[in-house]
Formats: C-alpha cells, structure tokens, sequence
C-alpha cells in the first residue's frame, strides 16, 4: 500500500496537471478584472457583504485580496462578526459602513452594485429577494433557501430581475466539473445508472433535541432579528450561534442542505436530470428537531429520452457506500476518502470528488482510476463548455458585463429543491412519491408544512 505522503502526491498531481491543460484557451482573462494590475477606481464594484461567519471569511478575501474589489458595506445582526473582519483587513475596511440590519444597508447605500450573502440558511431568501429587487447583482452561498417554496420563488424572481446571480457552489467553476460533463455527454461511460455521494458526520447537532433553559446573550446580539422568520426559542450559548446552526431543521438542512449544490451538481448538469419521483432513506437519530445522525438517502429519477433511469444515493453521518463500489478508489488512492462522488456508467465510471474538484476515470477492466484530460477514451471528446479562472471571479466579470455565470439560481435553486426533498423525506418519516414541478408529496398531505413552512407573522414580508 502506498504511503500517505505518496497517495497525497497522487491527489495533487491529478488535480493540477488536470486544471492547468484544461484552463488555457477558455480561461476568463484576468486583465477582464484588472488583475494584471491595480484595478482602476472606475472598474471596481461596490459590494456589500451581508453574514459575516465563516464562509464570509473566504469570500471576502477573493474578493478584496484576490479581485481588488470594493467593499463598502457589512452587516451583521451580531457585531462580533462585522468587527473582526473589520480588523482582519485594517485600512481596506476602513472606511467600510456597517449595519445590523440589511434593509437599512439596502436603503442608505446606493452605491452598493452587488451583495454577498452568507447568513444562516433561513435568511437566505428573504436577503435574496430584497437585495435583487434592489436591482444588485446578488451572489448567495448555498443552498439557495431554506425550504422548497422559497427556492422555487427566489428562482422565479431570479428570472424577472435583470441582475446577476451566482450559487455559492464553488466547484463549478472546476474544469474538471466541466471537463467531466463534456466527456459524460459524449457517452464515453455509456448510460450512468448510479451516483455515490458521501459526507461524514460534521460538528453540529444532530439526531437530538433542543436543550432546555436559556443563556444570557452576548453583549449587541440581536437575537430575535437572528431567529427571523423561524420560531422562537430561547437563546442558548454555542448550541445555535456561531457556527452549529445549520443542524436544526429551524435554520438548516443538515448535510444534505450543506452538501446537495455540490455533490448533485455533475449528476444534474451532465444526466439533465429534472426531479426525483421517488425518495427514500434509511438512518439513525430521525425524528428530531436536528438533522439525523446518519442517514442514507435514495433519490430516484425517471427515464429521460434516451437516458436510462438514475439513482443517487447520498450517505451521511458514517454511511458510507458499499465495498465494492468505493473499489477502485481504494486501489487507486490506498484508502476510501473521507468525502467523495463516484457515477458508474456501463462502461466505466467517473469520480469528481465531492467538490467537483477532481476528475478521476477509469474503464471497465482497468484496475486504477486515471487523469480524466489524460485518459486515451477521452482525448478525442471536444471542449465545448467555457472556463473559468474562479467561481467568484466568474461573478464578478458578469456583474460588469462579462459572460454569464455557470450556476445562476436558476440552476443553484433546482439544485437546492432536490436535496431538500429529501430532508421532507427524513422529516416526515417515510418514503415519498414526489412530483417535483408542483412541489407536493403524492398522497402525503403531512409533508406540506415542510414544503412551506410557517413562519413568524412579524417576519413574514421582512
């Protein structure tokens, strides 16, 4: 078996012999963002940035350091957040306005062209809906909502407002991602029947109940504004805020609503795959106010013209596929990695990693997996989808008038409605037929309340 050093190596030359053949004629240019210098005052956009937690972090500094852009304007219902990034980047925020609450940044700052937003899930379409008919450029970490209703509406609005959006998936701004949905389009695997996607368990609550009693607050939080439109509860230190959100069903989707734009982006894309007409799951810890403690998920979807049917299975929590599907992983890498995708086509299969980061390939009868781009059944298959030289960049060069970003929420909220079908699964407690056009659980009335939820009167047109 190799050693650990040897299979990282391995990993690393995969990946960056494959992004650099792959990058070189397609590439957006720097110079369309002034990278090859200092942008000019007059060619930088004003952006607001609206959640100031952990993924803010990462897109703020591509966008700042990175991309040289303005940032003008934070917002945070807790100020903790506004003021640390306020110090991280010194001089360059200095003179940056900040806000508690983003209808207030949205009314006062007209300068502001574009909105970045990386609230907690809940927030994410009410924020969407009031900055795109603010007319800004909007650009929004996934998944695109909380719940089905509100993607499907944050989609249609999408479509009528004439801004840019972009889905924080940022793997699909991967050539691998998009060399992989050239080569799966040629028919290269054949028909792909099957997708493996796994996570592992993460930090957040799961399989539990909420705590009892409460905790004072932190000193400028507002926690009501933070609860929003979900329902009231008591605040308690560390178990919501910062950061373990996203285990409740109040504010999140667990795995699936942090995983589903990633890990269903290829198969989606590359299988034209509309919605799911049945799910199914097996789990652990179900039933509760926080995501399952593990849990697989079966997703399957119809026969589409030529395309035979498909099914994803989405594993969580210490799930993981069976031994011989991660096979040739573990032939390939000594080991089955920690998160990972595999398509398993009639004539081979393909592995773009989680992310879609990777682009592993291999035919059947080969006993290792190979570099998609250097693979001789796919030498021949043509480059027919643009590059990018990142997800964010991408963005940015479409706010000013570039080509169109590759994961608008149109296809950032499709996306998102099917992973979170089967969160309506977990929470109703049982298999669904769903017809995924009108959004509805054939012959399941009780999961209607899931679907579109109820929310808090006073929060409701916020």
């Amino acid at each position: 078996m190799k050693s650990r050093h040897t299979r990282s190596l391995t990993r690393r030359h995969f990946l960056g012999s494959t992004m650099a053949a792959l990058a070189a004629p397609y590439i957006i240019p720097g110079s369309a963002l002034g990278l090859d210098g200092t942008p000019a005052p007059s060619n930088r956009l004003n952006v607001a940035c609206i959640g100031m937690g952990g993924q803010m972090g990462s897109d703020m500094n591509q966008v700042i350091k990175g991309l040289q852009q303005n940032v003008i304007a934070l917002c945070d219902v807790d100020p903790h957040g506004r003021d640390k990034a306020k110090k991280e980047h010194g001089a360059t925020l200095a003179a940056a306005k900040t806000y508690s609450d983003y209808r207030k940044l949205l009314e006062a700052e007209k300068s502001v062209e574009a909105v970045i937003i990386a609230t907690p899930d809940h927030w994410h379409a009410p924020i969407c809906r009031a900055a795109m008919l603010a007319g800004k450029h909007v650009y929004c970490e996934k998944p695109l909502a909380h719940d089905i209703a509100q993607t499907r509406a944050i989609r249609e609005l999408s479509r009528q407002c004439k801004v840019v959006t972009q889905t924080g998936n940022q793997g699909s701004a991967s050539g691998n991602l998009r060399r992989n949905i050239e080569v799966i389009q040629a028919g290269v695997l054949g028909q792909i029947r099957e997708i493996h996607a796994w996570h592992p368990a993460h930090g957040w609550p799961s399989g539990v109940e909420r705590p009892a009693g409460s905790d004072a607050l932190p000193p400028g939080f507002d926690w009501d504004f933070w609860l929003g439109q979900a329902p009231q509860r008591p605040y308690k230190a560390s178990i919501y805020h910062p950061a373990q959100w996203r285990g409740w069903y109040d504010f999140g989707n667990g795995s699936i609503g942090d995983f589903c734009c990633h890990a269903f982006n290829l198969p989606v894309r590359a299988l034209k795959l509309e919605y799911p007409t049945k799910i199914e799951f097996t789990g652990q810890g179900l039933g509760k106010e926080s995501f399952a403690k593990s849990c697989t998920i079966r997703y399957h979807f119809p026969q589409r013209g030529q395309l035979d049917p498909v099914t994803i299975f989405f594993y969580t929590g210490g799930d993981l596929p069976p031994a011989e599907i991660t096979r040739d992983m573990v032939a390939t890498l000594g080991k089955v990695d920690r998160t990972g995708c595999i398509m398993i086509g009639e004539k081979g299969s393909i592995s773009p990693g989680l992310w879609n980061q990777e682009g592993f390939f291999k035919l059947n009868g080969e006993p290792k997996y190979h570099d998609v781009l250097h693979h001789e059944a796919t030498k021949s298959v043509p480059k027919t989808l643009p590059r990018a030289e990142s997800h964010m960049a991408e963005w940015i060069t479409a706010c000013k008038g570039g080509p169109k970003t590759f994961s608008n929420f149109d296809i950032g909220g499709h996306l998102t409605e099917i992973g979170l079908a089967g969160t309506v699964a977990l929470r109703v407690g049982h298999e669904l037929n769903w017809d995924g056009q009108n959004m509805q659980a054939i012959g399941a009335p009780e999961a209607a309340k899931f679907i579109k939820p109820e929310y808090r009167k006073e929060w409701e047109n916020v």
